[in-house]
């Protein structure tokens, strides 16, 4: 009975469910133009979403402005905050002078432990 059913299906490749009922939110299109390229993205957002002011141009993949009639949105980037490095981080923890000694000892450390395995080495062969 299960097989009769299913004849005539591709599974997984249609879909059973109809739009019957649906009912879609209004839309609004926005367009950015890329900062680098000039390239035009036009994207669809909800009539009551805040669109961004920036989006990532799908050319090129730089920032790209919102158009608002013929002129484009200003953006202030003062406030962004550059990225912290690893070596940021770690001057934030250590001095030059502290980090320089931790790498002569860590130096020492590893020449003593390549010194003493080196002879070793020799004895055995």
């Amino acid at each position: 009975m299960a097989d009769r059913s299913l004849r005539g299906i591709r599974l997984g490749a249609q879909s059973l469910q109809s739009e019957e009922g649906v009912v879609l939110h209004e839309r609004t299109q926005r367009t950015y133009v890329c900062t680098v390229c000039a390239h035009d993205s036009t994207l669809t957002f909800a009539a009551d979403a805040e669109a961004p002011d920036t989006w990532e141009c799908r050319a090129c993949g730089a920032e790209a402005v919102l158009r608002v009639g013929d002129t484009t949105v200003t953006v202030d980037h003062s406030d962004d905050k550059a990225p912290r490095t690893h070596w940021d981080m770690l001057l934030e923890r250590r001095s030059i002078p502290e980090l320089e000694e931790l790498l002569e000892e860590r130096l020492a450390f590893i020449r003593d432990r390549h010194g003493a395995s080196t002879p070793a080495s020799k004895k055995s062969a």
